[in-house]
């Protein structure tokens, strides 16, 4: 059976349901159930009309779980009479399941599951193995979630930057088990920039791509971390990056700057350079600062800082440095480097062993240790 054509089905099919009355728990339980069914029929044949038959399956399954369950006899005014088989609906309201499933209501990692789920149209037993948890746990996580969101009405305006954010948190995740979120991330965000004309949907599919562009070159062939200036530029998708900036360039000519515009050109200025040592740092401290004037970030205040300290000269990147919470996560990462720069290795190797023991994860405690090391070993001889 085609994955593809059946997890691009699948909220469609959802979308259709809770428009016709169901609520959004008990539609998506009938979808899983007809997408077990599908399973089962379709490698004998697949119907003419795959999207209407997955919609007539299901709409069955719902109405056999409404007129058996008791507690929902309510229900049976809504669907006494069943729609008659026929094409589905050629109107897609996919967009307002981004919006459902990013409700303010949910906790980030319940909005990641349940769009994962519901929108990506991934099993439960994927997204568990992506985010390296049990099957069960990811199953209460979801089960939650929808209860959470049955509640809301369908047709209530959703907030795109709460929906960009849960998306910008699927793609982070990257790689883990069998399904790959940087590149789930990408084809929901695709999904999303057909559906709406915003120029920060396209700003964040333009950061995606351009981020993305470089994976081959960010780690070496044992595991370990490469950072960006060390990367091999020749091992960078160039028909992604010049995809990503094509994207970019159309969002901000409409003259609307929003944050993933403005981190987007900040990638696409990194990838535009033939080498580390031409990258247009200048104008790269230019956008942080938009970027600051749009979110007064902390963390992009401490990427600016390292953007200063290559424009300017390191000290004036410690200067900048200095006005920032020093609690910050990778804060003593940036000060290490910074500090080596101007020509201090034994701070900066005290700073790089105390980032090694902050690190998020074992690459980066792995390069940080190895920093601090380098620098110690240097200073004996």
């Amino acid at each position: 059976m085609d994955e593809a054509l059946v997890r691009s089905l699948t909220p469609g099919v959802l979308t259709i349901l809770v428009r016709r009355g169901a609520d959004f728990a008990a539609a998506e339980d009938a979808v899983q159930d007809a997408l077990i069914e599908a399973v089962r029929v379709w490698p004998s044949g697949l119907p003419r009309d795959p999207k209407g038959w997955l919609v007539t399956v299901a709409w069955r399954k719902f109405l056999d779980q409404a007129r058996a369950d008791s507690a929902r006899r309510r229900r049976e005014d809504l669907v006494e009479e069943e729609p008659p088989p026929g094409p589905a609906p050629g109107a897609d309201d996919t967009l307002q399941l981004y919006f459902l499933c990013a409700h303010p209501s949910l906790t980030p990692s319940s909005a990641v599951a349940l769009t994962l789920r519901a929108v990506g149209g991934l099993t439960t037993r994927q997204i568990a193995r992506a985010y390296l948890v049990p099957e069960a746990t990811m199953a209460q996580r979801i089960s939650r979630a929808k209860r959470t969101v049955s509640g809301v009405r369908f047709d209530q305006p959703g907030d795109v930057a709460t929906v960009l954010r849960v998306l910008y948190l699927v793609f982070n995740e990257g790689y883990s088990g069998d399904v790959d979120l940087a590149a789930e991330a990408i084809r929901l965000t695709r999904q999303l920039a057909a559906a709406i004309d915003h120029p920060e949907v396209a700003g964040l599919l333009a950061l995606m791509l351009l981020h993305h562009a470089r994976r081959a070159s960010r780690t070496g062939p044992d595991g370990s971390l490469v950072p960006l200036a060390e990367q091999d530029r020749g091992r960078w998708d160039t028909r992604m990056i010049a995809e990503g900036v094509g994207i970019l360039q159309a969002a901000l000519a409409r003259d609307r700057l929003g944050e993933f515009q403005a981190q987007a050109a900040v990638a696409a200025l990194h990838a535009d350079a033939p080498t580390a040592g031409e990258t247009d740092w200048v104008q790269i401290v230019e956008w942080y600062d938009e970027l600051t004037r749009l979110t007064d970030s902390p963390v992009v205040r401490l990427n600016r800082a390292v953007a200063v300290g290559e424009a300017d000269g390191p000290r004036a990147g410690l200067a900048a440095l200095a006005a920032l919470d020093d609690s910050l996560p990778r804060y003593a990462a940036v000060a290490a480097y910074l500090h080596e720069r101007d020509g201090d290795p034994e701070t900066a190797a005290r700073l790089y062993a105390e980032a090694a023991r902050k690190a998020p994860n074992l690459a980066e405690r792995d390069y940080l240790t190895r920093q601090a090391a380098r620098l110690n070993a240097g200073r004996r001889r």
